[in-house]
C-alpha cells in the first residue's frame, strides 16, 4: 500500500484505527526518499535515527490505547532556516555550514508537543533570498513534476518534499512569497499567515518586518490542522500578536454563498503565461458557480510593490546579516587582521545573491540615500497597505494568481535577476501589508505543470480564506494529483 502520497489527516485516521503503524508509515516514506531524493534533492540534512525513535514511541502510545494528536507519527520536514536544537541549521549557506543551534525555534517546540516524526531539514535559497532554490550554496532542488524545472523558492525544498512524497507535511517561511510560490510551482497547498500570527523566534532573520512561518501540505485540511499547532502568542517574539487563535478546522466547510471576492485587475500582469491566466479565470468562474460574488477591485500601487520590496527587504537583510562577521559564530576565513578576516569571511562564505542584496540594502541605508530610497519605500509600503484596506471595505477576500508563470527551467533566469524578481509581483504585496494568503492548486498548463490560485484575506482572518480554499478544493480533483516522479518504477 502506498502511504507517502496520502494527506496527513487520512494517515492520522489510519493510525487511530490501527490500519497502519507509525513505523510502517515511516518506512514507506523512507523507501520513497531512497527512490527519488537523489533526483529531487529536497533535503540538506536527514534525521533518520531520531525519526525512527519517534515513530516507535507513537506506536507504543497507540498500543497502550492512548489518544494521539493530529501530527503524532506523521513524517514531516522543516526548512533549514528554522532552528532545531542539536540538528544543523545552515540556511543553505556556507556561512553556517556547521552551525548547530543550542535551542529550538518556538514553532519547533510547538510541533514537538505533537510528537511528529521529523525527517530532517529542507533545502532553500541561501538565507531565503531567492525564488527558485537555485541559490542554495549546496545544490539546486528539482521540481517533482518536471526535474528540469525549479520547485520555486525560497522554501523550494519544503514544497518539493511534499510534492514528491518524501514528506507528508513541511514547514517553510515566506518573506515575499516563499511559501505560496513554491506551493504553486509544485501543485500543493501553502499558507502564509498574518504577520505576527506565528512566532518568528528561532527563525534565522532575512527581513524581520516581512518574514512569516507557515505550513506546506497536500490539501487545505492539513493546512488548517497545522495552523492550529503553529499559531499563537509568543513573548519571545516582540512582533507576535496577542490575539485569540480560532480552531481553523471549523472553517473546513463547503459554503461560500454570498462571499464577496475581489478581483484586482493589476494582478493580471503583462507577460503572464496564457495557460496560467486560463486556469485562474476558470477557477474564478468556479468560485462564482459555488455561490461567491466576484467584483473587480483596484490595487493601483501594485506596480510599485516589487521596487518597494527590493529596497526594504535588502535593507533589513544588510542589517540582519551584519552579525555574520567570522567573530562570534559561523564560519571564519583567517586574515592578517580583524578587518581583513571579516572581509575574507563574508566574501568567501556568502553566495552571489546574498552579497547582491546586502550591497543593495547597504546602499539604500547609506548617508545621502536613506531618505531618497529607504524612507520613500516605507511610504509606498503604506500606500500598498491602504490599497488592501480600501478593497477590504468592499469585499471579504481577494483572489489572484499566485505566480504569473508556471515553474521555469533550472538556469533559465540566472542571467537576469530582475526578471526573476518580477515573478513575485502577485505575492510580495501581501508581505508588505502583513496579510494572510493561501495558494491552492487550480489546474495545469499544457505541459502538465501545476498552477496555483491565491486567496488573500483580511488581517487575522485566515479562517475565511481557509473556508473559501476548502470549498474550491472540494469542487475539483486538482489536490489529488500526484507528481509522476518515479511512476515508471511502480
Amino acid at each position: 500500500m502506498r502511504l507517502f502520497d496520502k494527506p496527513a489527516h487520512v494517515l492520522h485516521d489510519m493510525l487511530v484505527n490501527k490500519e497502519i503503524t507509525a513505523v510502517e508509515l515511516l518506512n514507506d516514506v523512507f523507501l520513497r526518499i531512497d527512490e527519488v531524493e537523489d533526483q529531487v534533492k529536497a533535503y540538506l540534512t536527514q534525521t533518520r535515527k531520531t525519526a525512527l525513535e519517534q515513530a516507535r514511541l507513537v506506536d507504543a502510545k497507540i498500543a497502550k490505547g492512548e489518544t494521539i494528536g493530529f501530527l503524532e507519527g506523521i513524517p514531516g520536514a522543516i526548512k533549514d532556516n528554522i532552528c532545531t536544537m542539536g540538528v544543523k541549521t545552515t540556511c543553505a549557506s556556507k556561512m553556517l555550514e556547521h552551525f548547530v543551534p543550542p535551542y529550538n525555534a518556538t514553532v519547533v517546540e510547538k510541533l514537538q508537543t505533537q510528537n511528529p516524526v521529523i525527517l530532517g531539514k529542507t533545502n532553500m535559497d541561501e538565507f531565503a533570498m531567492g525564488g527558485s532554490t537555485e541559490n542554495s550554496a549546496y545544490f539546486p532542488t528539482h521540481n517533482p513534476w518536471n526535474l528540469d524545472c525549479v520547485p520555486g523558492g525560497s522554501s523550494g525544498g519544503s514544497a518539493a518534499a511534499v510534492a514528491a512524497g518524501t514528506a507528508i507535511w513541511s514547514i517553510g517561511s515566506d518573506t515575499g512569497g516563499s511559501i505560496r510560490q513554491p506551493a504553486s510551482f509544485c501543485g500543493i497547498v501553502g499558507i502564509k499567515p498574518t504577520y505576527g500570527r506565528v512566532s518568528r523566534y528561532g527563525l534565522v532573520a532575512f527581513a524581520s518586518s516581512l518574514d512569516q512561518i507557515g505550513p506546506l501540505t497536500r490539501d487545505v485540511t492539513d493546512c488548517a490542522h497545522l495552523l492550529n499547532i503553529l499559531c499563537g502568542y509568543d513573548a519571545k517574539d516582540s512582533t507576535s500578536i496577542n490575539a485569540e487563535v480560532p480552531d481553523f478546522t471549523k472553517s473546513l466547510v463547503k459554503d461560500i454563498k454570498g462571499l464577496k471576492i475581489g478581483l484586482p485587475k493589476e494582478y493580471f500582469v503583462k507577460g503572464m503565461d496564457a495557460d496560467v491566466e486560463r486556469a485562474i479565470r476558470t477557477a474564478i468562474k468556479k468560485l462564482e458557480s459555488l455561490g461567491a460574488e466576484v467584483v473587480e477591485v483596484s490595487m493601483p500601487h501594485t506596480d510599485y510593490a516589487i521596487s518597494t520590496y527590493y529596497l526594504l527587504a535588502p535593507a533589513e537583510a544588510s542589517s540582519n546579516l551584519a552579525r555574520y562577521d567570522g567573530v562570534s559564530y559561523g564560519e571564519r576565513v583567517d586574515g592578517i587582521d580583524i578587518v581583513d578576516m571579516m572581509n575574507k569571511t563574508r566574501s568567501a562564505k556568502f553566495g552571489e545573491e546574498v552579497k547582491r542584496r546586502i550591497m543593495i540594502g547597504s546602499y539604500a541605508l547609506s548617508a545621502g540615500y536613506y531618505d531618497a530610497y529607504y524612507v520613500k519605500a516605507l511610504k509606498v509600503r503604506t500606500l500598498v497597505k491602504q490599497d488592501f484596506d480600501e478593497a477590504f471595505e468592499k469585499v471579504d477576500l481577494i483572489v489572484a494568481p499566485t505566480a504569473p508563470t508556471p515553474a521555469y527551467k533550472i538556469g533559465e533566469m540566472n542571467s537576469d535577476p530582475l526578471k526573476m524578481y518580477l515573478q513575485d509581483i502577485c505575492t510580495i504585496p501581501l508581505n508588505l501589508a502583513g496579510l494572510p494568503g493561501i495558494s491552492i492548486p487550480c489546474g495545469f498548463t499544457n505541459t502538465k505543470m501545476p498552477v496555483g490560485l491565491q486567496l488573500i484575506g483580511k488581517p487575522l482572518d485566515e479562517a475565511t480564506i481557509i473556508r473559501a480554499a476548502y470549498t474550491y478544493e472540494q469542487s475539483n480533483e486538482f489536490h489529488n494529483s500526484i507528481a509522476p516522479l518515479g511512476e515508471d518504477k511502480k
